[in-house]
């Protein structure tokens, strides 16, 4: 996910590694200005209940915090979630262990999302309590909860598609893609094809929904929203079997697709067709999605090394940017400046 910024203030979740004299590991919701880093102020959460465990490049606040300009919201990997507003204080708090805990292997990585008054949680942990859940913003109580059939499981954060007709939520998961009405979380329309991992989350591009399934070099497609029930055969606008990144999502930029995975190759493919425009390794490995920027694409290695490549049909690197920092996280942009976190230090970088 990406993580929010909201006027002057850059905002962050975070598990601290010290326990207080309970045993109980402490949550961070942090806020630092914008131009100086300075930190104007923490709330801090004590966690509640057995703490899950999780993958090496993974932690207990992988899920990004979000805004919608009035609260901040922050979902923690054992199910607790607050809505603080801009100086820090308590709007409200949930905990989502009362619907059973986050069991999902690796621990919880899906962030919330703000779709209007609503904050809505893809909770897909694998067990009998898989759900969607939209919550009131200003209030925390439950819209709607929307079940799925036990099993089902995901990483990816929803996304929202707006154009071609009613707006739907579109979900990433190891059943297959499905689009999901916002006003009920009910299933519109799916394409079935399991997936054991799956992590990168949707865009769009000119009314169509690009979605890359992640895992072991998966499939990445184009899809027209606005279907009903199966449309595995009726709206899948091209399809590539294979080649997109386990961990990073995809992006799009004037019409080509921007990707690049774990064995370090950057690929662009046309949004138009799925037909490859370029490939060539650049090295490095990559769990941070690319981010386009500047009339660029700049790729945020593990080993702390930027790519920069100009934007177009043909392979360009400009600039090869190296901090000493381990980078898992997506960058946040904001203002022309990236925002960017490693596992102990947070950078702006900027003219």
């Amino acid at each position: 996910g990406d993580a929010a910024s909201a006027g002057e203030r850059a905002l962050g979740g975070a598990a601290t590694a010290a326990t207080t004299g309970t045993g109980a590991t402490s949550f961070l919701v942090t806020a630092f200005d914008r131009s100086s880093g300075r930190q104007l102020w923490a709330y801090e959460v004590q966690s509640e209940g057995q703490l899950p465990p999780v993958h090496e490049k993974h932690n207990l606040a992988t899920p990004s915090p979000v805004t919608d300009g009035q609260r901040v919201y922050a979902l923690f990997g054992t199910g607790q979630v607050v809505a603080l507003d801009f100086d820090g204080k308590l709007a409200w708090k949930r905990n989502l262990s009362e619907y059973g805990s986050l069991g999902i292997n690796w621990g919880h990585g899906s962030s919330p999302i703000v779709y209007k008054d609503n904050v809505i949680l893809l909770v897909y942990d694998g067990s009998p309590s898989s759900y969607l859940l939209a919550l009131d913003s200003s209030s925390g109580m439950n819209r709607w909860k929307h079940n799925r059939d036990g099993g089902v499981t995901s990483y990816s954060t929803p996304f929202v598609m707006e154009s071609g007709g009613e707006p739907e939520l579109i979900v990433n998961s190891s059943e297959g893609i499905s689009g999901h009405s916002l006003k009920t979380g009910e299933e519109l329309w799916y394409i079935r094809e399991m997936n054991r991992f799956p992590i990168p989350v949707a865009t769009e591009n000119d009314g169509l929904i690009l979605t890359s399934r992640g895992y072991r070099s998966g499939p990445f497609m184009a899809i027209r929203p606005g279907g009903k029930g199966d449309v595995s055969k009726s709206h899948v606008v091209w399809k590539v079997e294979t080649g997109a990144p386990y961990i990073s999502s995809i992006v799009e930029h004037q019409d080509l697709i921007y990707m690049i995975g774990d064995v370090g190759v950057a690929a662009v493919f046309d949004a138009k067709t799925g037909s490859r425009v370029w490939q060539e390794r650049v090295g490095g490995v990559y769990s941070a999605s690319p981010v386009v920027a500047d009339g660029k694409i700049y790729f945020f290695g593990e080993s702390g090394e930027t790519i920069v490549l100009s934007a177009g049909r043909s392979p360009s690197v400009l600039a090869r940017n190296k901090l000493d920092a381990r980078l898992l996280a997506s960058p946040a942009v904001s203002g022309g400046r990236f925002f960017i976190r490693s596992d102990d230090t947070l950078y702006a970088i900027g003219k």
